[in-house]
């Protein structure tokens, strides 16, 4: 019956102290932290490790569900994996405590309302793509394959498509769409 920990920022330069003291004062023996992404589950190898350790009766603790998932499906998939399990989740700063029926309806909100806030963010990220692109200002990420080479090392030198690939250190595919090869 113990209290395992959960902390997660999206980003490298951001900072896991108060997640970490807030765990603590929770009373977690173990907490595993991560800085990555929480719109997906895969590739947050931290969670997989306490998902795969927690045992019945114990307890997974987050700050906010926020923390855990970004994603309403994540977050179902996560609180069904555990509940199967018999391991309760909870979070420090709001009233979710899934061993209660209020606190799994308010979990349910939080999911709701965190997925909504990630997809505002992305329609808010398009919309100045959008406006940027019509300014002239945003053209996108810089080509990484120089197309021109690509028609210099097959006229020029008389290369092939595997030949141009590992000289350029590109896939063959790459030269292939760029020679218009079907």
């Amino acid at each position: 019956m113990a209290a395992y920990g959960y902390a997660r920022v999206s980003t490298l330069d951001q900072d896991l102290t108060v997640q970490r003291r807030a765990l603590r004062a929770a009373g977690c023996s173990v907490i595993r932290a991560e800085k990555k992404s929480g719109n997906r589950r895969d590739g947050r190898t931290e969670l997989q490790v306490l998902l795969d350790f927690v045992q019945p009766g114990d307890t997974l603790v987050v700050t906010r569900i926020d923390r855990l998932a970004r994603s309403l499906k994540d977050l179902q998939d996560i609180v069904h994996e555990l509940k199967g399990r018999g391991v309760a989740l909870r979070a420090t700063e709001q009233p979710v405590d899934t061993s209660t029926a209020a606190g799994k309806a308010f979990l349910d909100m939080l999911g709701v309302f965190a997925e909504f806030e990630t997809n505002l963010r992305r329609e808010r990220q398009l919309e100045g793509i959008a406006q940027a692109k019509a300014r002239g200002v945003y053209r996108g990420r810089k080509p990484s394959i120089d197309m021109a080479e690509i028609r210099r090392l097959r006229d020029q030198d008389g290369l092939g498509a595997t030949a141009i690939a590992r000289r350029l250190g590109i896939g063959r595919a790459s030269v292939y769409r760029a020679l218009g090869v079907p």
